[in-house]
């Protein structure tokens, strides 16, 4: 689960604090510290610490401390939380990993009132919880859709996608626009996927990398419907109408060495800088199924051996809620739906079809949360995805995937 996300904020006072809270004067000294780590450094530092000031100067009892762990981010949680030592407040999404260290919110949430829960979509609670205890509050998503590029759809007279386009659209588009003699092809995708990423591809054809209880991978992984995913990847491949990148594709898409790639949201403004002439439709989908997408999420956790926690709670309401998601448009997807709705973003020309794949996933959450040993399986599933893709194996996919259960 890679390209998250930051957090930005509006305001909210604690007039009594409880769990080791203590109120203060006003005067710095006094006031109750929270730490709040962040995954982010450089310029997004400036910006979160500039929101971590206007919390604090509204605050008679709180400060919070912004701590910037940048690319040492799960290093820093990790041995914090070994040595009780944790920040109160912590921007998380792999919660299987670190729920052990965190505070249950559901008690937190329901005193809110049950309109506070509801605000927010209901998928994004599903990458936010462990066995339906919710240990985060969602910050900022993104599903995926398809990005197309209109001039070389243009140029080789092939109607732009729509949301209901299956990948027998793909196949046909691509076979106008591929021109090898050029380097252009119809389609790109990473040649060695990220396991967690690609699980929505499996969805989308009826089936998962495992059991709902996880424990149960055989006949799912290599199931029918998961093999006809990757075959129809590899045909394609085998056909010169996509490419497999050695990265995410997206840069074949920018250089217009591809004119169709599947990505998140926050391509959005790289795209549009490299000025692009590009559109977003829904992913398109295999006959008689409709297409799901896997959320990259990013939620705000309190730790359990905070002392401070009731300080904490209103921090964390202060940077999710409508102001700052409000704030985050340029560069994050609004989880709450009062936002997205007085914002018009169902309507956006770039952003509508992620809330639609948004609503087509919502029964839907990552087999890693739920797979015991989900990093051994995920390598073993990226060997078995490069052996697939990687043009100087072909393996097939049957044969990959069996490889994964045994």
């Amino acid at each position: 689960m890679k390209r998250l996300f930051l957090g930005l904020a509006s305001v909210l006072v604690l007039a009594a604090c409880g769990n080791g809270d203590t109120a203060g004067s006003g005067d710095s000294a006094d006031k109750v510290k929270i730490r709040f780590s962040t995954w982010d450094s450089e310029s997004s530092l400036d910006a979160q610490q500039a929101l971590v000031d206007k919390f604090n100067d509204s605050q008679e009892d709180i400060e919070v401390l912004l701590e910037g762990y940048g690319g040492e981010y799960d290093t820093k949680i990790t041995a914090g939380m070994g040595a009780g030592d944790a920040p109160d407040v912590m921007y998380m999404w792999n919660y299987p990993a670190y729920s052990g260290g965190l505070e249950p919110l559901d008690s937190y949430i329901e005193s809110e009132g049950a309109d506070y829960k509801e605000n927010f979509y209901e998928t994004t609670w599903n990458y936010n919880s462990i066995d339906d205890t919710v240990y985060g509050i969602p910050v900022g998503f993104t599903t995926h859709a398809l990005y197309y590029n209109k001039d070389l759809f243009d140029a080789a007279g092939v109607d732009y996608p729509t949301n209901d386009w299956t990948w027998d659209d793909v196949r046909e588009a691509s076979e106008k626009i591929s021109n090898a003699d050029e380097n252009v092809y119809g389609y790109i995708m990473p040649g060695k996927p990220d396991p967690y990423d690609f699980e929505m591809y499996l969805w989308s054809n009826d089936t998962a990398y495992a059991s709902e209880d996880g424990e149960t991978t055989d006949g799912y992984v290599n199931s029918p419907e998961a093999v006809e995913v990757l075959q129809t990847f590899q045909d394609m491949m085998n056909d010169n109408l996509a490419l497999a990148s050695e990265s995410w594709g997206t840069d074949e898409f920018s250089s217009q060495t591809a004119a169709m790639v599947v990505s998140g949201a926050w391509d959005i403004g790289s795209f549009n800088e490299a000025g692009l002439n590009f559109g977003t439709a829904a992913i398109p989908s295999f006959e008689g199924q409709e297409s799901k997408s896997v959320l990259s999420s990013s939620g705000l956790a309190i730790s359990a051996d905070s002392k401070n926690k009731d300080a904490a709670w209103e921090f964390v309401k202060f940077w999710t809620n409508e102001e700052a998601n409000i704030e985050r448009i340029d560069y994050e997807l609004s989880v709450l739906k009062s936002v997205v709705d007085s914002e018009g973003l169902e309507e956006d020309e770039y952003k509508s079809v992620f809330y639609e794949m948004l609503e087509r996933s919502s029964e839907y959450g990552p087999s890693s949360f739920n797979i015991e040993n989900w990093s051994d399986f995920a390598d073993q599933l990226s060997m078995a995805f490069e052996q697939v893709f990687n043009p100087t194996t072909r393996v097939s996919p049957q044969e990959a995937l069996d490889s994964v259960v045994k």
